[in-house]
C-alpha cells in the first residue's frame, strides 16, 4: 500500500485523529488511522465498503 493515495474526510478538518481512506486495486478499499499512518490498515471490497458507508449515512451506528 505505499503508493496508495491516503485522504480523510473533510469534516475532519484539522484534527489529527481521523479515519484516513484509500482506493486501492482491484476494487478495494483500504482505512487506516491518520495517527499511525505506517500502522495496519483494514482492507475492504467494495461491496462490503458500500454495505458500510449505507449504514453510516443512514444512521445505524449513531449512539
Amino acid at each position: 500500500m505505499v503508493e496508495a493515495r491516503w485522504f480523510k474526510s473533510s469534516h475532519s478538518g484539522t484534527h489529527s485523529d481521523c479515519v484516513e481512506v484509500a482506493f486501492l486495486v482491484r476494487h478495494q478499499i483500504g482505512v487506516r488511522d491518520s495517527k499511525n499512518p505506517t500502522g495496519p490498515a483494514l482492507v475492504f471490497g467494495t461491496n462490503d465498503w458500500d454495505a458500510f458507508t449505507a449504514a453510516v449515512r443512514s444512521g445505524e451506528f449513531a449512539s
